[in-house]
């Protein structure tokens, strides 16, 4: 065991001056940290018990949207009939992830910042970019089957684990961040990062700068949307691919779709300017499958993960057909009464 410094603020402005320090690391729920440290691919000098702080609420925004407190378990944030009314699509991405006891243990800030569940990452006898940047790319070349094919580079072809986070992506949600220099928002799309030439880097947060709040737009996809989620078992599996989509349909044709896509990147996969290829036209398999591989323009596979690219291309196409038939992929856990 790695000897650390622990402390438990009860004010934001003390948590963020405390995690300001090098080395530091906040902590909540603790189902990705803990794992790390216990593999020593994490090494803090200080943990930050943030558990105390007052973002534990989900409440409304000024716009009509919803504020979700970064300290709201995963679980409760699915159930909470608000977000299962007016965001069902999130609901969905959420009870598609994890378990039941991860969910209600995990927390909504956690789950943005989780780190990718690579092999080579979790193990420190080989190459990772990275964990220990310049070292290599043990994947490259190597056991590649869950990695990504969108987004990549040649430091890190790490795929982002999260479910949630790929609805948050099509919702157009943004993050609330308090830090050493005051609070801003940032948009999902900007959060997290492609790997590029810093793989070590997994999103925009600066040194000490602590998620408050996840804010939800006032949109309408409650009729026409689905998460589909592909893995290989039903339960406590991560995504080969995932798509959420939501349509907005008025008469016959398409005024509004979002569409995203999980398990096959760096980050949440989102591209408006491919949306909009929806936009008045009617819903149909032809027009889904061109959607498909302009979304998909460029993806790459590394060998064992080749299968991804057909893969992806047939979910996109389901999801799509699933959200504009009103009828979204059913999740192990159903909505409460």
């Amino acid at each position: 065991m790695n000897r650390f410094g622990y402390a438990r603020p009860t004010s934001i402005a003390d948590a963020v001056r405390l995690a300001a320090k090098d080395g530091a690391r906040y902590i909540a729920g603790g189902t990705n940290l803990v794992d790390l440290m216990k593999e020593h691919v994490e090494r803090p000098t200080s943990v930050i018990d943030i558990t105390r702080l007052p973002l534990g609420r989900i409440e409304e925004a000024e716009d009509g949207g919803l504020r979700l407190g970064a300290l709201v378990p995963n679980a409760d944030t699915a159930y909470d009939r608000r977000v299962q009314d007016r965001y069902p699509l999130l609901s969905s991405a959420i009870l598609a992830g994890a378990s039941p006891q991860l969910r209600n243990a995990a927390t909504n800030g956690g789950n943005l910042n989780q780190r990718t569940r690579c092999y080579y990452f979790y193990d420190t006898a080989t190459p990772c970019n990275k964990r220990v940047p310049g070292s290599g790319c043990g994947a490259i070349g190597g056991v590649n089957r869950i990695h990504a094919i969108l987004g990549a580079s040649d430091q890190c072809i790490a795929t982002h684990p999260s479910d949630m986070c790929v609805a948050l992506a099509a919702l157009s949600a943004q993050v609330e961040v308090a830090g050493p220099n005051g609070v801003r928002t940032i948009a999902f799309a900007d959060y997290h990062r492609l790997p590029g030439e810093d793989p070590a880097r997994d999103n925009s947060l600066e040194r000490g700068e602590l998620v408050t709040a996840i804010i939800l737009p006032h949109e309408d996809f409650t009729q026409n949307y689905t998460y589909l989620k592909l893995r290989d078992r039903l339960s406590y599996a991560f995504a080969l691919v995932s798509v959420a989509a939501a349509l907005r349909i008025e008469g016959a044709r398409i005024a509004e779709a979002r569409l995203a896509l999980g398990g096959v990147a760096h980050k949440p996969w989102r591209l408006p300017h491919v949306e909009q290829l929806l936009v008045g036209r009617e819903a149909g398999e032809a027009v889904f499958r061109q959607v498909a591989d302009a979304l998909l323009d460029g993806a790459a596979g590394q060998g064992e993960n080749d299968f991804k690219i057909p893969l992806a291309r047939r979910a996109i196409v389901r999801a799509l057909s699933q959200a504009a038939a009103g009828t979204p992929q059913s999740q192990t856990d159903k909505r409460v009464a």
